[in-house]
């Protein structure tokens, strides 16, 4: 996929018709996090390549919701249960539909990521989040030298032109998640894994050093 290309140069777009199939760094992070047999949730699934994996490593009982008509009908061609609709309004489950809830590089997407926090809380018992954190070192020395929105962060699009519509850092996830409240963060992970020095910066100053962080949650509970 070239996202220099006419077409993929904005990806409000959300068209996944010439991108069916993808793997990500933090796929096998998220597989990780979930246990057999589970219930699983993707919210804003895209074309559903994690959930494909999650059905078939994890045996898991997958659904999803996605926003664009290109991604649901992907899913459908992998026999994946996916509606479309939006995932930062009240979703069409009963209270804890699922055991786990995963919203992958969406958040920063939705126009009320609260809500959404919220109702992934409500229906299932265990959450998986991850986003591109803004407050990654090369967006501050970007910002810092350049004085406009930091071009390391946008993935090779412009600030106009794509979807990233709240921008936010660790500390800002961590306000988040106490405002909304009934949550604690049981685990937390990148998906750009590295070794020596650097690594040991990652741990000791995530909010600086990791770009992609995946978080797991729970509802105030054991697992």
């Amino acid at each position: 996929m070239d996202i220099n290309s006419p077409k993929f140069n904005d990806n409000r777009n959300y068209d996944y018709t010439d991108c069916p199939e993808e793997n990500r760094a933090e796929y096998k992070l998220i597989a990780s996090m979930i246990r057999e047999n589970a219930r699983v949730i993707d919210l804003g699934c895209g074309n559903g390549s994690l959930l494909k994996m999650l059905k078939e490593q994890k045996k898991a009982l997958v659904s999803g919701i996605e926003i664009s008509k290109s991604g649901v009908a992907a899913c459908r061609q992998k026999g994946l249960d996916v509606n479309e609709g939006k995932i930062d309004e009240p979703l069409p489950f009963p209270d804890k539909s699922f055991d786990y809830a995963i919203c992958n590089v969406t958040i920063q997407m939705v126009s009320y990521p609260e809500i959404l926090l919220s109702e992934m809380k409500r229906v299932a018992d265990n959450l998986i989040i991850s986003f591109p954190n803004f407050g990654f070192y090369r967006n501050r020395i970007d910002m810092l030298a350049n004085g406009r929105m930091p071009r390391p962060m946008l993935f090779g699009y412009s600030w106009y032109s794509t979807g990233h519509i709240h921008q936010l850092s660790i500390a800002d996830f961590h306000e988040l998640v106490e405002k909304v409240g009934g949550l604690r963060i049981k685990a937390a992970a990148f998906a750009d894994p590295t070794s020596g020095l650097k690594r040991y910066m990652q741990q000791i100053a995530p909010n600086l050093f990791q770009l992609l962080p995946v978080f797991l949650l729970t509802a105030n509970k054991t697992i």
